[in-house]
């Protein structure tokens, strides 16, 4: 059917009988199926575009930074940063400078009152004093604690350590270097004690305190400022044990620095 005139005839023909032999009727389109129809998405506008971008960058914004990596401490840090004796301890103990070239040995940090107003300092562990992890338990030790309650001062009394921590092979006297790692550790410890006096028993111990290289009889029978302190010279008690000569001075030594001693806690 070519004609399209004639197909609006038949088909307004076909209508009349339609509604002849049913009555009025119209067509209503399904709502439903309207609602099926599916909606083309509206294109985002370059605004809407930036506006999600920039929450998204402010998201990440907000998100807890990593932490920066701490630089390590240099040892003298690490000294510093100790404020108690406990402290400092432990980071001798994690400390391998300290050591000397004879291996497992313990660690002989100090003993005594922490708060000491009077600190002996020798040179190094012996063979017992690194088995025990104490300065002066040997017969030196015994022989020091005879001549401190001598003088009324019992071990309790005082604070007692050495320049080196740990023992050196064959109870040699410490080296130079041994002496140098070691220093600054136990200058710490005596910061940390706060002593009024100080007594050196050994030439080891007096010159490197005093960074003096001369004999010990150059530096005993007289009183040597340190650090704001008093400082005193006699011989180590081993000495005392080989050498009877060395017993008398180092009475006369020790009366002085009782003397002194209670001068300076009076004061």
């Amino acid at each position: 059917m070519n004609d399209p005139k004639e197909f609006v005839e038949r088909a307004s023909t076909f209508l009349k009988q339609q509604r002849d032999m049913y009555g009025d009727f119209s067509v209503k389109l399904d709502k439903k199926a309207e609602n099926r129809i599916p909606q083309a998405e509206e294109p985002k506008t370059d605004y809407q575009e930036s506006s999600e971008d920039l929450v998204e960058t402010e998201s990440e914004a907000i998100q807890e930074p990593e932490k920066e990596a701490q630089p390590e401490l240099t040892p003298a840090q690490k000294i510093a940063n100790c404020t108690t004796l406990d402290e400092l301890r432990t980071l001798c103990e994690e400390t391998e400078e300290l050591k000397t070239d004879l291996e497992d040995t313990n660690l002989v940090f100090g003993v005594g009152n922490p708060d000491a107003n009077l600190m002996i300092i020798g040179e190094a562990p012996g063979y017992n004093e690194d088995q025990q992890g104490e300065p002066f338990v040997g017969q030196a030790g015994q022989l020091l604690d005879k001549i401190m309650g001598a003088i009324d001062f019992k071990r309790e009394d005082i604070y007692i350590a050495n320049i080196l921590k740990h023992r050196p092979p064959d109870n040699r006297d410490p080296e130079p270097e041994e002496r140098k790692r070691s220093l600054p550790y136990l200058l710490r410890q005596i910061e940390i004690i706060d002593p009024k006096i100080i007594l050196c028993v050994g030439r080891v111990s007096a010159t490197t305190l005093l960074e003096k290289e001369t004999s010990l009889g150059n530096l005993r029978d007289q009183f040597h400022e340190f650090h704001g302190r008093e400082l005193m010279v006699t011989y180590h008690p081993a000495a005392l044990l080989y050498n009877q000569k060395y017993k008398r001075p180092t009475w006369e030594d020790v009366q002085k620095l009782r003397k002194r001693y209670d001068e300076l806690v009076e004061a």
